[in-house]
This record gives C-alpha cells, structure tokens and sequence, in this order.
C-alpha cells in the first residue's frame, strides 16, 4: 500500500547471527584410525526488513520472519573445521567474516530492484552464541572462571552472596578496552591484581555479541525462587 516512490529512501534489515561447534563430524564407518574432527559453523538470519521514511518519523516492518528460529531460515555463511576451542584458528578464519560485517555495518548496499535504485542498511544482533562461544568472541576466560557471568563482572563468590540485584553492565567497547590494560598493564599491578581489573577479560575480543538472558541468571533467579520454597518447607518439617 506504499508509492513506489516512497521506497526510494531506504530499508533497515536487522540480521541475528549464530556461531556454534558442531561437535564431532569425523568419519564413523571409513577404513583407518579416527581422526577427531571437530566443525564449527557460523550462520545468519534475517529477521525484518523495514521501510524507513523519512517525512513520517520511524519505520514501517515490510517483512518479519515469522520461524525466526527454524533452522529452515538460518543460513549457514562459513563452515569450518576447527575445534571453536582453539581460538587461535577460529579467529583466523572469521577474521574475514568480521571485516565484512564492520564495512556493511558502516555502508548502504544499493540494489536496482524492478528498475528502481533502493539502498539497505543492515544492522547485526549477534545473539546467536551460547556461552562458550561468547566468551570466546568476548576475549573472557573459559567458564570454569571465577568471572561467572558473561553479562556482568560479578565473581564466584559475589554471585552465590546476592542472587537479586543483577544487571548487565559487561560490553563489546569495555572489553577491548580492558584487553588494552591486561597487555600493556599501565599502572605495574601484579597478575592477581592486573586481573582483578579487567574482570577476566585476557584475549582480544573479535566478534560483537548482544546480551540475551542466559542459562546462569535463569538459574539464579530460579534458585532464589526455589530457596524461599525450600525454607517454607523446611520450616513446616520442624
């Protein structure tokens, strides 16, 4: 129900990304000795594809997937064999995909479609990460760290003494910026010190990830829930 005309200002697409290890995809019936061979894929989604216009403020939603998370609308852009624990290699090989994604991040993409030039702009929520690979991404020390959370700075310790107040303070900026201080250590600390600063961040981060709730803060929420159900419990036994 839009002039063709309108349509020449521009579309705003909004793209999830995910990126995950695919586990063990060696051969499991071929001759010889197994050889463990570990993959990794790296996909994306499109989730809208918006009209903006400019004499009317905002945008107007043209398309919205509507299985955003079928595997039928995630596509696969890089399948690699790596271990997604060897971050060296991982690096190495999305290297190329994050420099593309920067220069289409600052750029407008400009289609001729139905003889019509149209410009979009493309905007990336890389949501689709689980822990291991945030923290990958995120330059943060593996999980057995005492930096429990990925969203926050909050240690083993603090965590299990405050299970209410939470929020997301952790972001992609504040990592690089604290990986800067874990490699040059500008005020002479000591490691235990150094580390404490920069909250275990100690590889350079690569990748953008937004913050979606996950698993560690359900479950402290949830033990919050369950602890008031247990002394409720408790107390009636006595």
């Amino acid at each position: 129900g839009l002039d063709d005309s309108v349509c020449t200002s521009g579309f705003s697409v909004m793209i999830k990304e995910s990126c995950d290890g695919m586990g063990d995809v060696s051969e499991k019936h071929g001759g010889g000795p197994a050889v463990p061979e570990k993959a990794v894929r790296f996909s994306f989604t499109i989730m809208s594809v918006a009209l903006v216009i400019h004499d009317k403020e905002g945008e107007v939603t043209i398309f919205t997937e509507p299985k955003p998370n079928s595997e039928l609308s995630c596509k696969p852009l890089c399948l690699m064999f790596v271990d997604e624990s060897d971050h060296e290699t991982l690096t190495a090989v999305l290297g190329p995909i994050v420099a593309e994604r920067n220069a289409m991040k600052e750029s407008r993409l400009i289609l001729s479609i139905g003889g019509l030039l149209r410009s979009f702009r493309f905007h990336f929520r890389g949501t689709g990460y689980d822990e291991k690979m945030v923290r990958e991404m995120e330059g943060l020390e593996a999980s057995g760290s005492t930096y429990v959370c990925t969203l926050c700075d909050s240690t083993r310790a603090e965590a299990s003494q405050n299970m209410v107040l939470h929020s997301i303070t952790r972001s992609h900026e504040e990592n690089l910026e604290r990986y800067e201080i874990w490699r040059k250590n500008p005020y002479s600390e000591t490691v235990d010190e150094l580390r404490d600063r920069v909250k275990g961040v100690s590889a350079k981060p690569f990748m953008e990830t937004h913050p979606t709730l996950d698993a560690l803060h359900c479950d402290i929420g949830n033990a919050t829930e369950f602890y008031k159900i247990f002394q409720d419990e408790i107390g009636e036994v006595y």
